[in-house]
This record gives structure tokens, sequence and C-alpha cells, in this order.
């Protein structure tokens, strides 16, 4: 009994030592989304200011392409936009915008002053649409496959770097390509 009371001790130590070394070995900017193989949800969002033309789930469809949720209030989205505009200069993907949490005309106002790479945008003014995602915060852009299911997230802004390394292999493969 004497030496249970010595052992239980230690072994708690032990394991909570394990589980500590396990949590660090974990990436912490990769944040997990359960949405991944499932369909990406319903949703027939207005045209934000200046677009007669607004986005639904269905213009998803048959085609791989991102959706990109963004906001003029957006530190993050500054970073990753001159990406965006080269994507949508070279034809390389079609780029779907949804503008989150901004208001009216606080989105338009920003793309007209950095340029505008979406085909089409969605305006998610209370943010629906992006619980619907699961999204965290901005920007945060999916691979969306022709059958309109979510194929990859990332979270945070896409530099060259990642678009590479991450975003590309996914959309070659999703596409048929090497």
């Amino acid at each position: 009994m004497g030496r249970l009371i010595f052992i239980l001790p230690l072994m708690a130590f032990v394991a909570l030592l394990a589980y500590f070394a396990i949590g660090l070995q974990r990436d912490p900017s990769t944040i997990p989304s359960v949405m991944i193989n499932k369909s990406a949800p319903a949703f027939d969002l207005p045209a934000i200011k200046g677009r007669e033309v607004g986005l639904s789930s269905d213009d998803l469809q048959g085609e791989v392409s991102l959706v990109n949720f963004f906001g003029s209030w957006c530190i993050s989205c500054r970073i990753e936009h001159p990406l965006l505009m080269e994507l949508a200069r070279e034809g390389e993907i079609p780029i779907y915008g949804i503008d989150w949490k901004d208001p009216p005309g606080a989105g338009a106002a920003w793309l007209e002053q950095h340029g505008d790479p979406y085909t089409k945008i969605g305006d998610d003014a209370d943010g629906r649409v992006a619980i619907d995602f699961g999204i965290t915060g901005a920007p945060e852009t999916f691979i969306i496959d022709r059958k309109a299911r979510i194929r990859y997230k990332q979270t945070g802004p896409i530099t060259p770097q990642i678009w590479e390394e991450d975003i590309a292999p996914v959309i070659r493969m999703l596409r048929g390509e090497k």
C-alpha cells in the first residue's frame, strides 16, 4: 500500500507528460473542418453593391472552383488579395467571393480600390452562410469539386507557397491532371 502512494502520482505525471508531448507535435495553425468531403451548404446570397447577380450554391456545380470568404475590415485579406488577382488574370480557376459581415457597400468599395478577382460575389451581411461553412475568421478559402463538395479548407491568407504546395496540387488532382 505504501508503494502505491508513490507510484500513482508518478503514473499520473507520466500520463500527463505523454499527453502534452502528443499535443506539441500538432500544428496549431491547422484547423480541421468537419465539412471536408461533404456537400457545400445550400445558399442563395444577394449581389453586393454594383453587381446585378449574387452567388448561390448552384453556381458551384460542374467545375473545380475556390470559394473565398473576405471582408473589407479584414487585414489578412489584403495579404492574399494580390495572389487572387493574379490567379484571376491567369484564368487559373473560378474564384467565388463571399463578402462576410460587411456594412452595405463596404465590400464593393474595397474591391473597387484593390481590384476584383471574383467570378461572382455574394453578400453574407448577417454571416449565416459563413456559419454553415464553419468558418472561424477571414480570410478562409475552400476548394469545391465538380459535384459541389468541399475538398479542402485554407484558414488564413493564401500565400504563393501555400498555393504551390497545398492548394494547386489538390486542384490538379480534382481535375484529373498530373
